[in-house]
């Protein structure tokens, strides 16, 4: 077996999601395993450089992982030339200008999301990126999470008929951090840091909708920040500027319209932190991050409205559960394998910096129309 190393400047692996998902659960993950196959007898051997500001941070995460490359300063990890891929998970404000720089030094880009805290800036690292003929992908890992690929499994077997409406819920209770720590850094809760749950969750929701169902054609949202105060890392109180729940409506490319609800000051009442249910003429479906549910026509009650006397029907216990039928990995990690796949092989890769930019685009449009209390269509983004 030959091996094949790439080697990774991984920026932000300190923080929660870069460590856990994209670090532990990803590339050493893919280590762990042997490397990746990438058949006639080679395996890609990835190779991560952890790159960051606190050095004491590294260090332990070098050490707890057995790993020997770790660096505070970004720019000589750029000018390494074995450096293959620059990948970014750092807090929002500070990803153009990384992403600039790994582009001006000829490194591949695949990066978190938002790419950019503006849709000018998300085109400008597309432009940057086609014209120094780098491949790039930004992560969109819930279209690979096991109940939404169950999911895409119903639509491309036709089970909906005509796809009519899409409604997801999505949220928890994030606390405020002074009786009890919040699951979530403080900057999440700060417009002037990048924070804010639109510009967060809204480029989910347009690659989810986008891929599954059709392009966003129009969105009419109306955000709010119904947690004013909350108490950062410190136990220091702060104004929270950003929004922290968001309303939407969506209109959908061959007119299905889809409803999505985001907020971090709701208390789950459902099977898991997110659900979609699809509704369409032949059926039914009630995704989330793990299980789907479905109820094809013919297998569909006929309740009748009376308030008057308490229902009898199990309705929960009328919905069918959709078998895996197949081995799910984590979604980070195969969208990581289907992207080295596509630097060292060349395969098609879709998710790129365009891509991230649709997600952008919806982001701040979902903004203005909350501002402006009117819809918006979304129009086609073109380099």
């Amino acid at each position: 077996m030959t091996r094949r190393t790439v080697r990774i400047a991984m920026n932000g692996v300190t923080g929660r999601m870069g460590y856990r998902q994209h670090l532990v659960r990803s590339i050493l993950a893919i280590r762990e395993q042997g490397g990746l196959d990438l058949g006639d007898g080679e395996v890609l051997w990835p190779e991560p450089v952890l790159v960051g500001r606190r050095a004491h941070a590294l260090e332990a995460l070098a050490e707890q992982h057995g790993l020997t490359e770790w660096s505070t300063d970004l720019d000589a990890v750029l000018a390494d030339e074995s450096i293959d891929i620059y990948f970014d998970a750092q807090v929002t404000s500070a990803r153009v200008e990384a992403i600039k720089k790994a582009i001006a030094a000829g490194k591949h880009i695949y990066t978190e999301k938002p790419t950019a805290t503006d849709v000018e800036g998300a085109l400008d690292l597309a432009r940057l990126a086609r014209d120094a003929g780098i491949k790039h992908g930004v992560v969109q890992d819930k279209i690979f999470l096991p109940g939404l690929l169950k999911l895409k499994r119903l639509i491309d077997g036709g089970f909906f008929g005509e796809i009519l409406s899409v409604r997801g819920e999505f949220g928890y209770w994030v606390f405020e951090g002074d009786w009890q720590d919040a699951q979530r850094p403080s900057w999440n809760y700060r417009a002037e840091d990048g924070g804010g749950i639109v510009v967060d969750m809204f480029p989910h929701w347009e690659y989810v909708l986008h891929e599954l169902f059709g392009q966003v054609t129009s969105v009419s949202a109306h955000v709010q920040t119904h947690i004013p105060q909350r108490w950062d890392e410190q136990g220091k109180p702060y104004a929270a500027t950003a929004d922290d729940a968001a309303y939407g409506t969506f209109q959908l490319a061959g007119g299905a319209v889809a409803q999505i609800n985001s907020s971090w000051a709701v208390r789950v009442n459902r099977d898991e932190l997110v659900e979609f249910q699809v509704d369409g003429t032949h059926g039914s479906a009630v995704a989330g991050l793990r299980n789907c549910r479905v109820q094809h026509r013919s297998a569909t009650p006929k309740p009748v409205w009376n308030p008057d006397l308490p229902v009898t029907e199990p309705f929960r216990d009328q919905w069918q559960e959709v078998p895996d039928n197949a081995e799910f990995d984590n979604g980070f990690k195969a969208q990581w394998e289907l992207f080295l796949r596509h630097i060292v092989l060349d395969e098609p890769y879709t998710w790129d910096l365009m891509a991230g930019a649709r997600g952008v685009q919806l982001a701040e449009l979902g903004l203005k129309s909350s501002a402006e209390g009117r819809r918006f269509d979304v129009p086609e983004l073109s380099l």
